[in-house]
């Protein structure tokens, strides 16, 4: 995905507030060989980019003055009511070397699985995104978890799951639980009560 960007001399909160009724995002650019550089972003363009997975879980192509470089999306603060995108971090890839991101979890085939066909379960997410160290060119838009072989009462744990070449998992202690099935306790109880 590209993003336009424009350079920002003025710093500061009137100069922002100031971008902002213009229609406007003030943001920055750090990380890599180069300085940090303050940015101002379309808002509105911005505002509907921040709607699509990718913009969150890509390498972006950001273009400034003509010279493109590549990004990643790495923080953004919304308004609490209106929709508005207050500010926008940006930080500077390079090729070569890996980096740490999390990347969103997809759930397929829990309509078809043998814990919600046969059992009734109920299937539970624990997480929605993994944290994973991969070099920019793989990094991948989401990880599928395929659901289809979860029995009840069994769990999906991040060693289960199948990823892209080249990603690998940051591990945070033990084997962690992404997903799990469970019998409603009251479908249990009125399946022994039938018996």
């Amino acid at each position: 995905m590209k993003v336009v960007a424009f350079k920002r001399e003025l710093q500061g909160t009137g100069a922002s507030r100031r971008l902002r009724n213009a229609g406007q995002t003030p943001g920055i650019i750090y990380g890599g060989e180069a300085a940090p550089q303050l940015i101002a972003v379309d808002g509105n363009a911005l505002w509907h980019a921040l709607k699509k997975e990718a913009f969150h879980g890509s390498v972006l192509d950001l273009e400034i003055d003509g010279a493109a470089q590549q990004v990643l999306l790495r923080d953004f603060q919304m308004h609490a009511y209106k929709q508005l995108v207050l500010h926008v971090d940006f930080q500077r890839v390079d090729a070569s070397q890996k980096i740490h991101t999390k990347v969103a979890l997809h759930f397929v085939n829990a309509d078809v699985s043998p814990a919600v066909k046969l059992s009734g379960a109920i299937v539970s997410h624990v997480l929605n995104e993994l944290d994973v160290t991969c070099l920019p060119g793989q990094l991948p838009e989401f990880i599928t978890v395929d659901l289809s072989k979860l029995e009840a009462g069994q769990s999906v744990h991040v060693s289960d799951l199948t990823l892209p070449e080249g990603v690998t998992v940051v591990a945070h202690g033990k084997d962690q639980t992404v997903a799990t099935s469970s019998i409603p306790r009251g479908a249990a109880a009125a399946e022994t009560a039938a018996e």
